[in-house]
């Protein structure tokens, strides 16, 4: 019995550190200095390639020529409200008045900032997938997610979390 018992603290154990060292495995070093720290993918089916490391593709533009589109708290669906503002993007760049959009996708401070900049992801890229289904080329954009980093209002109230769910049009 004593033989059983020492066994299984034995088995217990190795499995304990095993789990362990697994656990704190670190990244690939060589992935930040690879892949950018900013966020800025292209397709997300042709395997997230960032294309910040891409010569020739800008990494931002001119956000003022269509206003942001506004997000449901915990939300990365795009209002039909909001629609016509993604309507006009697809327009401006369906009669090439711009090369092309990168979607920036913004959270407000509650979750936390994992959290927020997967958020800011599923926004913009929402965002992106309905720019496509208007017939945008899908090479002409890019996404972005700040997730609660970069807050157009620094309120801490319902008023402020409102207008920090967006998504952002830096157009090229």
């Amino acid at each position: 019995m004593n033989k059983m018992l020492f066994k299984l603290i034995i088995f217990t154990a190795v499995a304990s550190s095993l789990a362990f060292v697994g656990g704190c495995r670190s990244k690939n070093a060589n992935s930040a200095d690879m892949y950018g720290s900013d966020n800025l993918y292209g397709d997300p089916l042709m395997g997230d390639m960032p294309l910040n490391d891409i010569g020739g593709l800008p990494a931002d533009g001119d956000r003022s020529v269509v206003d942001p589109v506004f997000f449901a708290y915990d939300s990365s669906q795009v209002n039909p409200e909001e629609a016509s503002k993604c309507e006009e993007v697809a327009s401006l760049l369906k009669k090439g008045k711009y090369a092309g959009v990168i979607c920036e996708g913004h959270g407000d401070e509650r979750g936390s900032r994992e959290y927020n900049l997967a958020l800011g992801e599923r926004r913009a890229l929402a965002v992106r997938d309905y720019l496509i289904s208007l017939g945008v080329d899908p090479s002409v954009i890019q996404t972005k997610s700040f997730g609660e980093e970069m807050p157009s209002d620094m309120g801490h109230d319902e008023g402020a979390w409102r207008k920090n769910r967006r998504v952002e049009f830096a157009m090229y």
